[in-house]
């Protein structure tokens, strides 16, 4: 199912809305009783992401009636909430807040990711920054486009250079084993720069408009790639498993890299592949 224009503008100003009234109130001003943790001391949770994920739930079934809702939070309450990203129908995926851990430092890298799911197509994506009011939508064969205010431009990225001096990356180390971890490390020299945004927004911002070459991420989090993978994808990029699989929504093993073309998913794969086999 291909969303209309009226959906696509409900579903951004829900999520505009929802930045207004539940996050930016709290930006550089969360407690420290507005800040929790979840699996470890990093993995953090904030009043600004339960209060986004709580507006959003009770407004976005007026947008698409019968949508499934599938939230980072909500899993984290529920983790068989996940189980519906194999039915058929609609699904909304939703990230409230991502860079929580930014959010909470007073770092103003973080954003809301958004992603409508039909079946195992996702039909469109959203990732947007509420510090800037900007966002970068995506399209199911309609293209990629950036957007502030009355600019509305497509985004085509760059081919990219070949060869491991030339790329930009960013790699997400959390998850790995040690071996893994030094091994990867050990690479980064071979590369023109290795970096981190600690946000999948701001990975797939730079990775379409052309801050950076690659991103390469343990975690398959659906929540983290929907949005981002298509957004990508309709840029010209190239996100698949570092296997050759290609990327579906339901995945939840893997290492995903995400590139800005083949060829140059085809460099770095040749060069952490090994390291991670090992």
């Amino acid at each position: 199912m291909a969303l209309d224009n009226a959906q696509r503008r409900a579903l951004i100003d829900a999520v505009r809305a929802a930045a207004r009234q539940e996050i930016m109130p709290r930006f550089r001003a969360l407690a420290t009783d507005d800040i929790a943790s979840k699996s470890n001391a990093h993995d953090m949770v904030t009043a600004a992401d339960l209060g986004a994920e709580a507006m959003l739930r009770a407004t976005l079934p007026e947008i698409l009636p019968g949508a499934r809702i599938i939230g980072e939070e909500g899993v984290a309450a529920d983790p068989t909430e996940l189980d519906a990203l194999t039915e058929q129908g609609l699904k909304i995926i939703l990230d409230p807040v991502d860079g929580t851990w930014n959010l909470a430092r007073g770092l103003a890298t973080f954003g809301t990711l958004l992603a409508v799911i039909d079946g195992e197509e996702t039909v469109f994506g959203l990732l947007y920054d509420p510090v800037n009011d900007h966002w970068i939508e995506a399209i199911a064969g309609g293209g990629t486009w950036r957007v502030a205010g009355s600019s509305r431009i497509r985004c085509r990225v760059a081919a990219g250079a070949c060869e491991t001096t030339g790329l930009v990356g960013l790699h997400h180390a959390a998850g790995l084993s040690a071996p893994q971890w030094l091994a990867c490390a050990a690479l980064y020299p071979r590369f023109s720069k290795i970096t981190a945004t600690r946000a999948s927004i701001w990975d797939y911002w730079l990775l379409v408009t052309g801050g950076a070459d690659f991103c390469l991420n343990r975690y398959l989090n659906v929540w983290d790639h929907a949005a981002g993978a298509l957004a990508l994808r309709e840029a010209g990029g190239y996100p698949a498993l570092i296997d050759g699989r290609a990327y579906v929504p339901a995945m939840r093993e893997g290492y995903l890299l995400a590139a800005c073309s083949k060829e140059a998913w085809q460099t770095a794969a040749g060069v952490f592949k090994p390291a991670l086999d090992a």
